[in-house]
């Protein structure tokens, strides 16, 4: 627990330095700690800490640690992985952010898995930020029509754009083109103002250019454990 709370102040120092190096306020940002592989032990123990934010990018994972971390109030589950319209349902059961919509398919099934009464779903968009078709993500040039159509899911509210750095180029000139991205979705949805990017490697970089939420994990949660 120790070691936890020394890593997770030592990130949150390197955030806050980075966000002041580029005249932004620290409180601006939010933290995400992504958990895959640990158990939800660690989860318990980053919320002691204070922690609110956590991310899973695997479904099966995310829906079983959800529901065993259920408990904790005001704990806020964000899944960034790529998505599977049949398992639309079991993510917006379990999430309260979900980052990675890419098509009007998946909008549409995460739109019909709501329940009655259930509250509206604050979806990202991903953009692919690379010239590889295979990668998550929309292509910049079709970002505005999805845009569109998403918004017009009353259940869902799209909040903003996410992405990952390329690896074949420095992170700093793809996050410039992501708040391009970003700028034309709020075209459409004038008020979606979330910028999910940026991981440990890279988050000097995605601060500077304007994201607002951070992807975070093992300079926090330390080596994950093998897979099982």
């Amino acid at each position: 627990m120790a070691d936890l709370a020394a890593r997770l102040a030592e990130v949150d120092e390197r955030i806050a330095d980075a966000a002041r190096a580029a005249g932004r306020d620290p409180s601006e940002l939010t933290r995400i700690v992504v958990t895959k592989f640990h158990p939800v032990a660690l989860v318990e123990q980053l919320y002691r800490l204070g922690v609110r934010d956590v991310g899973e990018n695997r479904q099966q994972e995310f829906s079983r640690k959800a529901a065993e971390a259920a408990a904790l109030d005001g704990l806020r589950w964000h899944f960034i992985g790529q998505a599977q319209t049949n398992k639309a349902r079991a993510i917006r059961a379990a999430a309260s952010v979900v980052h990675s919509v890419d098509r009007s398919r998946l909008a549409d099934a995460l739109h019909a898995a709501a329940e009655p009464g259930e509250p509206v779903l604050d979806v990202l968009l991903q953009v692919n930020l690379t010239e590889d078709a295979g990668r998550g993500g929309v292509a910049p040039g079709d970002l505005e029509p999805l845009a569109a159509h998403v918004a017009t899911l009353p259940s869902l509210r799209v909040r903003g754009v996410m992405a990952v750095a390329p690896l074949d180029e420095p992170p700093a000139p793809a996050f410039e083109r992501l708040r391009d991205c970003a700028e034309t979705v709020r075209r459409v949805v004038p008020d979606a103002g979330w910028i999910s990017a940026g991981m440990t490697a890279d988050f000097a970089e995605a601060i500077a250019a304007g994201a607002t939420h951070l992807r975070i994990g093992s300079a926090i949660t330390g080596p994950r454990p093998d897979r099982g």
